[in-house]
């Protein structure tokens, strides 16, 4: 019995797709989506800033960025290793070192924020209620450790634990081993939420602070609004991993992701990023031009 020409023209039809099907497959396999690897600071991932920023470069660049959130000293040794192929972290000093070193190159400052200190909102160490509030950062964290009230470090060698540790030095003061002074060990989303729970005192970045802020129980202590501290200052900068030290990282990329990211749409969506949700603009850009 001869088949229906309409039978023979779909069957015809679905033996083209799966040769289609099987033909993209192994192209795919044999030529995987370029991928970049992004080591960052915990704070840009927790305030939901790359969530917004990261899309569009993947589509526009035809990649995938894998997204490595750390603390930066952690960030800085995963690429000293020739694990990552680029950097958004936010400790100048380390930062700094790392491209004279010979790892790193075309660091370029992107944005910044603040650090702040917040605490229980019966504050009691008194640094940011009442009359007589602390006149400056270094004096918060006097007040926080002579009252002996609970105070939580990152503790994992981020950005926020080496700006944390240069108040209490300019404090003349080192809280390691005092019984007040605890470990989250995690980034700044846990060490908050760790912070809430036990009703204690913390460095964070500001961003992250008030993108977790519904989900906490704290306040916003130090520096009250109006108040610019410049030892509070949070910059944050990428930076390529240098292709002569390490030839098989995704430097093109890294470069071009450096670019985007100095771009005025993308310094305009950094200035805008919570404005829906906060009284006041989360990053600050700065357009390459480093602070410090």
């Amino acid at each position: 019995m001869k088949r229906p020409r309409s039978s023979l023209v779909a069957a015809s039809f679905a033996i083209l797709v799966l040769g289609v099907a099987w033909i993209a497959f192994f192209v795919s396999a044999k030529n995987p989506p370029r991928r970049l690897v992004l080591a960052t600071t915990t704070s840009v991932a927790d305030s939901g800033l790359l969530g917004v920023l990261l899309p569009p470069f993947e589509r526009e660049r035809h990649l995938r960025v894998d997204v490595l959130a750390v603390g930066t000293g952690q960030a800085l040794a995963i690429a000293r290793r020739g694990d990552a192929d680029a950097l958004l972290v936010h400790a100048p000093g380390l930062e700094q070192e790392f491209v004279r070193s010979g790892y790193g190159v075309l660091r370029t400052c992107v944005a910044y924020n603040t650090f702040a200190v917040v605490g229980p909102t019966t504050d009691p160490a008194g640094i940011g209620t009442g009359i007589g509030t602390a006149p400056d950062v270094t004096s918060a964290f006097t007040r926080i450790a002579r009252s002996h009230t609970l105070f939580v470090s990152r503790g994992d060698g981020s950005g926020t634990e080496v700006k944390e540790w240069e108040i209490w030095k300019k404090a003349g003061l080192n809280p390691k081993g005092e019984e007040w002074y605890l470990v989250s060990g995690a980034g700044m989303g846990p060490t908050l939420m760790m912070a809430s729970e036990k009703q204690a005192y913390t460095l964070t970045d500001l961003s992250t602070y008030l993108a977790l802020e519904p989900r906490l129980h704290l306040a916003l202590l130090y520096p009250r609004e109006n108040r610019a501290d410049p030892l509070l200052l949070n910059q944050y900068a990428a930076i390529a991993v240098n292709p002569k030290k390490f030839p098989h990282v995704n430097f093109e990329d890294a470069r071009a992701l450096i670019a985007y990211l100095l771009s005025p749409a993308v310094q305009q969506k950094i200035l805008s990023y919570g404005l829906d949700r906060f009284t006041r603009p989360l990053y600050t850009p700065l357009q390459g031009r480093c602070i410090r």
